[in-house]
């Protein structure tokens, strides 16, 4: 017998409502979220929300983990499948960051970590844990292959993985911040084809001709 129509409802109910919170958060921040509108943009009452997450903070973290934190892993996973030279991994991650920051407010969420840890510090420890420190584990995992091969240069891998992820994040902070308050427009792909070619020049090792 298929399953009822409002148990399979029930099923997509966590993802609808991470998908409408990270909408709220993207747009109020996280301490001028309220609870009461992420569950009418998600479709529920209040109550509902309750039966899967315990507070705000909770939410928040299924937020990153589920939407966010996806999306790092596929990139990474996919680039980890190449045998493909450093220069051609390091154009493919940059882009793809632009890619998926278009998609999802990643800026808008990063800023929320960094205006509010202070007061919310379990938010900086998700960030961390579920995006920054995968995404620079793994950027720094190709540096070093990279060096045992010969291609980079001798350096502290971590190093250069935040060298490399700098400017795309600030990128991504000036188009969550900046631009709705009146500055430049940002356009974050060009950003991560010209920081590539910049900053590979330093990275790579000088072939003899």
């Amino acid at each position: 017998m298929a399953e009822p129509r409002w148990q399979r409802r029930a099923d997509e109910r966590p993802r609808e409502i991470c998908a409408a919170a990270l909408d709220v958060f993207a747009e109020k921040g996280f301490a001028a979220a309220k609870l009461d509108e992420i569950a009418r943009r998600a479709g529920v009452s209040k109550g509902t929300l309750y039966l899967y997450f315990k507070d705000k903070a909770d939410l928040f973290r299924a937020v990153v983990r589920d939407a966010i934190a996806p999306n790092v892993e596929a990139l990474t996973s996919a680039l980890s499948s190449l045998d493909a030279p450093f220069a051609e991994i390091v154009r493919m991650f940059l882009c793809g960051f632009a890619e998926r920051e278009a998609k999802l407010p990643v800026g808008a969420v990063a800023k929320i970590v960094i205006g509010e840890s202070r007061n919310f510090p379990e938010l900086a420890r998700v960030w961390h844990d579920e995006v920054a420190s995968k995404a620079i584990g793994a950027l720094a995992g190709f540096v070093h292959a990279a060096q045992e091969r010969g291609e980079v240069r001798p350096g502290d891998p971590r190093l250069y993985a935040l060298s490399l992820m700098g400017p795309m994040v600030l990128g991504a902070l000036w188009r969550a911040t900046l631009v709705p308050a009146g500055a430049q427009p940002l356009d974050l792909h060009a950003l991560a084809l010209q920081h590539a070619e910049t900053v590979l020049r330093g990275l790579l090792v000088e072939r003899q001709a």
